[in-house]
């Protein structure tokens, strides 16, 4: 991959066409100056090697460019956010809860705390409070609604 991208780095605009071509299959817009001509080759070699942008990225890429104003967009990329914070078994969690620090252990059949199993972060967080919580939330895994919440 890098040697491919340092190679584009030596061609001229021509030689930038003629890859588009051999690439895409079909000439280069005439438009596009060398630097994006590279940039957008040098993404292509990118993205064939490491994998291209998930469906609902380019789903909200899409939105983003045609909304109005940066108010429309936001719970927009705050909801893409909080669905890519993918738990892998062996992640660990922790919370301080008067004044004690709690770890939880993603595995494979749920969340492991105090050498039980759980099916939900929300169960542990009860577990810890006594108190009903948004799980993911307790852990600092989504952001606040605003609301105050126990203490």
């Amino acid at each position: 991959m890098e040697d491919e991208i340092a190679h584009l780095r030596s061609l001229d605009l021509i030689g930038l066409q003629s890859r588009w071509q051999s690439v895409v299959g079909r000439p280069a817009p005439e438009h596009l100056p060398k630097h994006l001509l590279f940039g957008i080759l040098a993404y292509r070699i990118q993205a064939d090697a490491l994998g291209d942008l998930d469906a609902a990225t380019v789903q909200l890429l899409k939105r983003a460019a045609t909304v109005q104003s940066l108010d429309e967009i936001l719970p927009l990329v705050a909801a893409q956010d909080q669905r890519k914070q993918a738990m892998f078994p062996g992640t660990v969690l922790t919370r301080e809860w008067n004044g004690q620090l709690h770890r939880v252990m993603v595995v494979e059949a749920g969340f492991a705390f105090e050498g039980k199993i759980f099916d939900s972060l929300s169960k542990i967080a009860f577990a810890i409070t006594g108190t009903n919580w948004n799980g993911p939330r307790f852990f600092g895994l989504r952001a606040s609604t605003g609301k105050v919440s126990p203490p």
